[in-house]
């Protein structure tokens, strides 16, 4: 499988490369030259397998010529064999029609660690190939910095800086990063919001002062094998609720659009997905994009859902590439003029494109704080804003006939509700748990170097610090 960049320069790299890199030389993001497409005696053969099993066959076309269908088999067995629950991630029905998909079983409570666990495994089996070290840098608005770390903390060719934004991410997403003590672990508090150390980390991509002597990899969602695993959990609920013989609906609560790209991606290679529906806080960038055209970044506004306070959506440049006709020229020229404006208006097709699939519904904290109650009520399921974000979208959704009667909607369930322990309070009156495999994530030592928010200030900890690292391990320099 060869992938190309959004943008168009970059050269084409297989499976490896791209994993490796993370974002393209020339800025943009990879993606597969063509999309595989499953047949539907191909997705019902999937029928019954573990999760593990279809992890291994949904990937499987992305992965040629880079790992082979044993070792891509052995990789996902060992990832998903370590999950809280059997079926990784279970469906939870909520009434009649609508479904929970809960992704918050792996080590970090989060979505994330379903793609997160498997990418650490990833790199250590390319590294290990190459006899290479990588430094990560990457950016989290709460949940990705936790998975990541989890992911690769002790692993010897690995390096890893990970920037959030200082008072911006909930008491356990911090700790669960910050408490993490490994060598090869350094957390970073910068003055910002998630957009800032996002900019930061991108920034560090096309600096040769950095870039050059380092060599960076990527652990947001601009990693294309991250995405890759997220469209294994569509199609396990899907074929769980009939798929491919019934279509199914999607709501998935979305800041940087990766998750419910990764459900356009499912579709893409065949899965009946009716209609995607991309559910936002008030920080609303991608609803007014699908819903008029207008791409264009606001101010950060802090809320209850803050995985979701982000106001620069990278995932979305892939979306407008593959629906604009792959051209890399004029994405190119497209997000230049973005990056210099902070705004812009999508092309006719780049919207029908879009509107084929995808539908959007917005919602404040207040319509956030009623589908935490009406799931509580209707089901007695806790669930976390984020989950709240979406579901308020689903029910709206569904009331209003975006979605064809009688088929299911399901809603990503994307965090633990004890990763957002005072909001779930506030909104039913009951404060959640966190389960007994997290242990005693309030006793242990914390540790994280506050830095401002300039550029420099963060690449160039990360530079000295790398450096220092390589160079007092010969053996791996």
């Amino acid at each position: 499988m060869e992938y190309l960049s959004t943008r168009g320069s970059a050269p084409a790299l297989d499976f490896e490369g791209v994993t490796l890199a993370g974002l393209a030389s020339d800025g943009g993001l990879y993606l597969p030259r063509e999309w595989p497409r499953f047949s539907p005696e191909e997705i019902r053969a999937m029928r019954g397998l573990s999760y593990a099993d279809i992890a291994a066959r949904v990937m499987q076309p992305f992965v040629e010529g880079s790992l082979t269908a044993g070792e891509l088999s052995a990789i996902c067995h060992e990832v998903y064999g370590e999950f809280g629950h059997a079926a990784v991630t279970p469906l939870v029905q909520l009434d009649e029609r609508h479904w929970l998909l809960e992704l918050f079983h792996g080590p970090t409570l989060a979505f994330k660690d379903v793609a997160l666990q498997l990418l650490g495994r990833l790199f250590e089996t390319f590294l290990d190939r190459r006899g290479e070290r990588l430094t990560i840098v990457g950016a989290t608005s709460g949940d990705t910095g936790s998975a990541a770390i989890r992911a690769v903390a002790g692993l010897e060719r690995v390096e890893i800086f990970m920037l959030h934004p200082k008072g911006r991410v909930s008491e356990v997403q911090r700790r669960q990063m910050t408490t993490v003590r490994a060598p090869n672990v350094h957390n970073l508090a910068i003055e910002g919001s998630f957009d800032d150390a996002q900019a930061h980390v991108k920034r560090m991509f096309g600096d040769p002062a950095i870039n050059g002597p380092l060599a960076l990899g990527a652990v947001n969602s601009i990693n294309w094998a991250r995405l890759m695993a997220q469209v294994v959990y569509y199609f396990a609920s899907a074929l769980q609720l009939g798929a491919p013989d019934r279509p199914v609906a999607y709501s998935v609560p979305t800041g940087n659009f990766g998750d419910v790209f990764a459900g356009y991606v499912a579709a893409k290679m065949g899965l009946p997905v009716e209609r995607l529906i991309v559910a936002t806080n008030v920080n609303d960038i991608l609803h007014r994009a699908l819903t008029s055209g207008d791409y264009s970044a606001g101010d950060v506004t802090a809320t209850h859902t803050p995985s979701m306070d982000i106001q620069v959506s990278s995932n979305f440049e892939r979306l407008l590439f593959d629906c604009g006709g792959r051209d890399g020229a004029a994405m190119a020229e497209q997000m230049r003029g973005f990056e210099t404006a902070r705004a812009m208006q999508l092309t006719n097709a780049q919207r029908e494109g879009a509107a084929a699939l995808f539908t959007s519904c917005r919602a404040d904290q207040d319509d956030t704080a009623r589908a935490l109650q009406w799931a509580w009520r209707q089901a007695g399921q806790v669930i976390d804003p984020h989950t709240g974000v979406g579901l308020h979208a689903s029910l709206a959704c569904a009331a209003k006939g975006a979605v064809e009667p009688g088929t299911p909607l399901v809603t990503l369930a994307t965090a633990h509700p004890a990763k957002f322990r005072e909001a779930v309070e506030r909104a039913i009156g009951v404060r959640p748990n966190l389960p007994g495999r997290v242990g005693d994530l309030f006793a242990r030592e914390e540790s994280f170097t506050e830095l401002p928010g300039d550029y420099e200030a963060s690449r160039d900890f990360v530079l000295e610090h790398a450096l220092a690292r390589t160079d007092a391990d010969p053996a791996e320099a």
